[in-house]
């Protein structure tokens, strides 16, 4: 189900990463939500959520974040 903002997001997803991060991740988590929603456009059975939050963890990587010690995101 898409975010409106980022207090819909996981808790998990909330803790670890800052604002902006969560932003990348709002909008990729959407973004992909609506273009995978035929089974035939994901791949090995997934659902549409799972391939969703996949895209939106890409996304932070690719926006420079990266997982630290801590367990936080930070920016590279």
């Amino acid at each position: 189900m898409p975010y409106d903002d980022r207090a819909e997001l996981p808790e998990n997803v909330q803790n670890v990463l800052p604002g902006h991060a969560q932003d990348v991740y709002k909008e990729a988590f959407n973004s992909a939500y609506d273009e995978y929603r035929k089974p035939a456009d994901r791949r090995g059975g997934e659902s549409r959520d799972e391939v969703a939050h996949k895209v939106a963890w890409a996304a932070v990587k690719k926006a420079g974040y990266s997982k630290g010690d801590d367990d936080r995101w930070h920016k590279d």
